[in-house]
């Protein structure tokens, strides 16, 4: 099974969505492999950004939506055939600025798709304004002074509106990253994991992710809300990664 295309790879050199693809076609081979997943099945969707660029070298069913309305294109797809494995590629700025209420109604809903947030805290593919990710005191062509704003905690926001697989992961932990996508592409619900992507050309973050990150432990209670909503709001001296909850309930598509 060849996941590869032709397409030239575009991303700085160095960029970490290409270990987020590694880490990609690596969960689809093992689930293809382990006869979970047919790959005519798989659908692979992208939003706008420098991460909407994954579709490219996808040899999957692909989808590129308009900027801000990946979720809302997968949920499409999922309802026009339920059968189908969607999985929504999206940035910071692609679904937590120009289309946070779609994740927010598709995370309430409960439907049926896996959403991997690329989290690099800027608009990178516009030079490097700040998102609501951004750090305060980022300083960008948007905010030259220094952002005045608290960054939002994507993660604590998915799990208040209901959504039934939450988890984090470090782009360039590769099998930490596939091993979390496996997890929420099999998740029978609304998954969404955050992918923290530093932006090597605008804001670099790797030598700070390198002393911060830390995985939660094994036996973390998944089904506890209120044990992940506090774990996920640990982020001022370490940074937790992992799954943070995970839990069933009837999807959008099997109630409609």
């Amino acid at each position: 099974m060849e996941l590869a295309t032709k397409s030239k790879i575009t991303w700085c050199p160095g960029c970490p969505n290409s270990a987020i693809l590694v880490s990609y076609r690596k969960a689809i081979t093992e689930l293809v492999t382990e006869g979970k997943l047919k790959i005519e099945n798989l659908v692979s969707a992208a939003g706008i950004g420098c991460h909407g660029k994954i579709t490219d070298y996808l040899n999957t069913n692909t989808f590129e939506a308009l900027h801000g309305r990946v979720i809302s294109s997968a949920t499409g797809i999922k309802l026009g055939n339920p059968n189908l494995r969607v999985v929504a590629f999206t940035g910071d700025g692609d679904s937590l600025s120009e289309g946070f209420s779609h994740l927010l109604h598709a995370a309430e809903r409960n439907v049926g798709i896996s959403v991997f947030l690329h989290n690099n805290e800027t608009f990178a593919l516009t030079t490097g304004q700040a998102t609501f990710l951004s750090p305060k005191g980022f300083k960008g062509p948007s905010t030259p002074g220094g952002s005045i704003d608290e960054p939002m905690n994507p993660a604590l926001i998915l799990l208040s509106v209901g959504a039934t697989f939450v988890a984090r992961t470090y782009a360039l932990d590769i099998e930490g990253t596939k091993k979390i996508m496996k997890a929420a592409m099999e998740h029978r619900g609304f998954a969404f994991v955050e992918i923290i992507q530093p932006c090597i050309t605008f804001f670099d973050t790797r030598d700070h992710y390198k002393e911060v990150i830390e995985p939660i432990p094994e036996d973390f209670p998944r089904s506890d809300l209120w044990a992940a909503i506090a774990k996920v709001r640990e982020v001022n001296k370490k940074v937790p990664v992992g799954i943070f909850y995970q839990m069933q309930k009837p999807t959008f598509e099997e109630k409609i």
